[in-house]
């Protein structure tokens, strides 16, 4: 594996992260983590700014892992595997790479004179509330960090596990901007099991938004991926809005599936065993690039906000509360108080 050289979470060819000497492999043998090996590897830098040209609304995120036990079949993420000289397929899916000095690294990076106290978006590349997290336990001390610093984050996952993090994630709120949001695209369990066959179920994950509602902490939900010709019908679509709106979400936002390469080839292949009737319309729709059509994600987005009113929810519009409670003043300097509206897939 080509450790040296590594390129980051950014694509980017930049120092290498962490030096092969500083690698250990682990296996567990234990049903929740048979088949998967664990790459843990002390970083040599946790905080990764996203690049210029990027659709995403923040400028820097921190990712623990590197591969999603998730094993989403259409994870934009997957290319970053290839910079280790693992496949982008299976290896993805089994081989975790685990920054187990995350939480030190982000601590001494806030801490630092240059760090401006901008936001940090976590759960944009890969889920940093995956399986692997219930072993190694790193979002506490990263969570716990930025609320030392008075540190405005957000978090998206398709875990249960932030859960457990929930007195953690009050305190920060007490002294900055919060933002947690839930990926949930579809709650049609056939469509689950086969493209997102590593994740809780959406119910499970609906049960997430309920219980933070329930601690006061307004939750969001990224509707994504929506899946076309797999889970765009309108009795899926309404079906999906009416289950987020009956959780208590605070706002909805539908994303359409996009296909990055590395993420593409994954999942035609997948698509070419589970629906090849589908996959000539997919090459179509899909032929001018890593997205749909923008017909196409205006009229989803379009049905999916009509049924958020109908529902008594609405889109995330940048100005939707994240705090758990009203936040003290920050400290000088203050950070940004833009909410980030996220965006995973």
């Amino acid at each position: 594996m080509r450790w040296e050289n590594l390129t980051p979470e950014s694509g980017r060819a930049d120092p290498a992260l962490f030096g092969a000497d500083s690698v250990t492999t682990r296996t567990f043998d234990t049903p929740e983590f048979r088949g998967i090996t664990f790459h843990e590897i002390r970083a040599r830098s946790v905080v990764n700014r996203v690049p210029g040209a990027s659709r995403m609304p923040f400028e820097w995120t921190v990712n623990p892992y590197r591969g999603c036990s998730h094993a989403c079949v259409y994870c934009f993420a997957r290319k970053t595997h290839g910079y280790l000289d693992l496949d982008t397929g299976l290896d993805f899916d089994s081989q975790i790479v685990v920054k187990v000095n995350a939480p030190e690294l982000l601590r001494a990076k806030l801490a630092s004179r240059s760090w401006r106290g901008e936001h940090i978006a976590m759960g944009t590349n890969v889920d940093c509330y995956q399986r692997a997290e219930g072993r190694y336990r790193l979002m506490p001390g990263i969570i716990a960090a930025l609320r030392d610093h008075a540190n405005p984050f957000s978090v998206l996952t398709k875990g249960t596990l932030i859960l457990r993090d929930i007195e953690l994630l009050e305190q920060a709120a007490e002294v900055t901007e919060v933002g947690v949001s839930v990926s949930v695209g579809f709650v049609d369990r056939d469509l689950w099991r086969t493209v997102e066959p590593g994740t809780p179920a959406p119910e499970r994950r609906l049960d997430v938004v309920r219980a933070l509602a329930a601690h006061g902490i307004e939750c969001g939900v990224l509707m994504a991926p929506v899946v076309p010709f797999l889970g765009d019908r309108p009795e899926q679509l309404r079906a999906t809005v009416r289950a987020i709106a009956e959780a208590g979400a605070s706002s909805v936002t539908p994303l359409v599936l996009h296909l990055r390469p590395g993420a593409r080839e994954w999942y035609m292949a997948w698509l070419a065993e589970h629906h090849p009737e589908l996959v000539a319309r997919y090459e179509r729709m899909y032929a001018g690039g890593a997205y749909a059509p923008t017909w196409y994600q205006r009229q989803v987005t379009r049905q999916v906000h009509e049924l958020a009113r109908e529902y008594g929810i609405g889109p995330e519009d940048g100005a939707a509360r994240r705090r758990v409670r009203p936040a003290a003043p920050p400290p000088s300097p203050s950070p940004a108080e833009d909410p980030v509206q996220l965006s995973f897939l």
